[in-house]
């Protein structure tokens, strides 16, 4: 199954950039040049660069490495699908844009055709001055010749009342005269021909594509580097005290700190948690991807988040990638407190806390019991789990408010409709019998540092007392 589902990818992968090259390269240009080659050479060394990044992450690659591979290759991720993306949507406009310059062409040849071309008058001749006729009229024509001479000339009658003249001499009388070599020919104007005109529709919709790919990408770049945006969000609690009314909690997730993602965008998170003067701070999960060695300078400006009833921190997939267990002792010593199936109670409510699922496989994985089984169910409950499929485990031990990230609230649109297939929730507060569920967009992004259709934010979540 493994093999028959990546044979099936990677003919995907293929067949996406032969149409990606042919749309931007080869219909763009007159035939075989350089610069179908530069493209067919521009599009693989992305994905060389892509998948050469990725691996050097997961495989521990020295750290400068990893830098130097990381930027490229991550941000032709995102240009490559945008770049799919808009010339797909190009096929309908393809059609229109033809359909419009032939009406155009044929509207310009209309308005340039000459109208009817009027034969010159020429002067009444008396049939004196009329030419002869051919040898073969002479016979016939004599007798008038003889008529004419003898007496004063008469004007001729209309034609109508005269006999019928000779086929030869009415051809030519009737003949109109040959333009001269003066007169201007005819101006004509010709549509565009249709192989020049296919060029030109594919330039146009090539160019537009790679303008709207790389405006978007460079646009949901720039909304990640500048960091997150806070967000506030009031979640009524039943059973929370009167005294607890407007008790906020820093909600951040997904920082994901990396070879591109460093110390200077930890300490843009960190400014923006400080600047909310929270109650207290949750990171729930996917702190960094990379190892304590590499990461650690960047995660150090943690050390200065600052809450009245303190910092927590629970584990998310990519912590299990990157050596969870020294993780959660480094977080641990920049003043965070981790809460590995644990609670602790606090003066208004418990705030407890699992690991994520990806501990399964070092023997790490969530247990609710232990952090939730003998607690006193008449307190509210506020819940830190990673990943947002961790709901039902919530629900079945009386959780109040389950806080989580993982989704990025699909990071890339139109990546959220496929989070929606592995989610419950890709975004936002939901309710599931009693609990309350949000799910943070996070605040930084994992592979392209780009965000499209779900900006990052840091959430402040104010507690709302129904006895209030």
């Amino acid at each position: 199954m493994v093999i028959v589902f990546g044979a099936l990818a990677l003919a995907v992968l293929v067949t996406g950039n032969w149409y990606l090259w042919r749309r931007l390269f080869r219909d763009t240009t007159r035939g075989p040049g350089w610069v179908r080659r530069a493209g067919a050479v521009l599009i693989g060394a992305g994905w060389v660069l892509a998948i050469s990044a990725l691996a050097a992450e997961r495989t521990g690659a020295p750290f400068w490495l990893q830098r130097v591979l990381a930027w490229p290759g991550f941000l032709w991720l995102a240009l490559a699908m945008y770049l799919l993306l808009a010339v797909l949507a190009g096929e309908a406009v393809r059609p229109l844009l033809r359909l419009f310059l032939e009406r155009w062409a044929a509207r310009r040849v209309t308005d340039a055709a000459p109208g009817p071309v009027k034969a010159p008058q020429e002067p009444v001749r008396t049939l004196s001055e009329v030419p002869a006729a051919p040898d073969t009229a002479q016979a016939t024509e004599a007798p008038q010749e003889a008529s004419v001479s003898e007496g004063p000339r008469k004007t001729p009658e209309p034609a109508a009342a005269q006999a019928p003249a000779d086929p030869a001499t009415t051809t030519s009388l009737a003949a109109p005269a040959e333009p001269t070599a003066a007169e201007p020919a005819p101006v004509t104007t010709t549509p565009l021909a249709t192989p020049t005109r296919r060029l030109f529709v594919s330039r146009v919709v090539a160019g537009a594509a790679a303008t709207a790919a790389v405006g978007t990408v460079g646009y949901g770049t720039y909304g990640v580097l500048r960091g997150p945006r806070v967000k506030r969000v009031t979640v009524p609690l039943a059973k929370l005290p009167r005294a607890a009314h407007g008790y906020r909690i820093a909600v951040v997730s997904d920082i994901h700190l990396s070879p591109v993602l460093g110390r200077g965008f930890a300490q843009k998170v960190v400014d923006t948690i400080n600047g909310t003067q929270p109650d207290l701070i949750a990171v729930v999960g996917d702190l960094v991807d990379g190892s304590v060695k590499d990461l650690g300078p960047a995660a150090a400006p943690l050390a200065q988040l600052r809450a009245r009833h303190g910092q927590f921190f629970v584990t998310g997939n990519h912590e299990y990638f990157s050596g969870a267990e020294q993780w959660v002792e480094e977080v641990r010593r920049l003043g965070l407190r981790p809460l590995q199936n644990e609670r602790t109670e606090l003066p208004w409510f418990d705030l407890a806390g699992v690991n994520d699922i990806a501990g399964e496989s070092e023997g790490q994985g969530p247990d609710f019991t232990k952090a939730l089984g003998d607690r006193d169910r008449a307190r509210t409950a506020v819940l830190l789990a990673h990943q947002p499929v961790q709901i039902h485990d919530a629900v079945d031990h009386g959780v109040d408010l389950q806080l989580s990230g993982h989704t990025h609230g699909g990071q890339l649109w139109p990546g959220k409709y496929f989070a929606q297939a592995a989610n419950p929730t890709v975004s936002g507060l939901e309710r599931y019998d009693d609990t309350q569920l949000y799910v943070s967009n996070g605040a930084g992004a994992w592979g392209p540092p780009t965000r499209v259709g779900a900006p990052s934010d840091v959430t402040v979540i104010e507690l709302a007392s129904l006895k209030a």
